[in-house]
């Protein structure tokens, strides 16, 4: 059973991480030749004020 974990900043309407999860299961049940029930996916949306780049939390930037 293939679990595959995303992580993005929080922010993002639901109909696009459902997107997300569809476009994911369905090219990782195309490449492993995988039936779609065993394939899950997890989206964990991080607040800006957890994610930096460059030293700099994106809440600042």
């Amino acid at each position: 059973m293939p679990i595959i974990q995303v992580q993005m900043m929080e922010g993002r309407p639901e109909e696009k991480i459902a997107e997300v999860i569809q476009n994911i299961t369905n090219a990782v049940a195309e490449t492993l030749d995988a039936p779609k029930e065993s394939i899950r996916v997890i989206v964990t949306e991080i607040p800006k004020t957890h994610w930096g780049v460059a030293g700099v939390p994106k809440s600042k930037s």
